[in-house]
């Protein structure tokens, strides 16, 4: 993903989860993919999708049985 989409994504993030320590950071080998991290820990996977000429991203969040006890 490029700089100007990280930094815009990053914000939309921050502002919709109330979260100022978010950070989106790129991926070396992957164009279309950055990583999700919360206060330095790692909290999910952005991919970018374009489908029929419309553009969207894609969060996902991994949530362990252990992390909800």
């Amino acid at each position: 993903m490029k700089p100007d989409e990280i930094r815009k994504v990053e914000a939309y993030l921050r502002k919709s989860f109330k979260a100022a320590d978010l950070e989106v950071r790129p991926l070396a080998r992957k164009s279309d993919s950055a990583e999700v991290y919360l206060n330095k820990e790692f909290v999910g996977l952005l991919a970018k999708d374009t489908d029929e000429d419309e553009l969207s991203y894609h969060f996902t969040m991994t949530i362990l049985d252990i992390d909800l006890e």
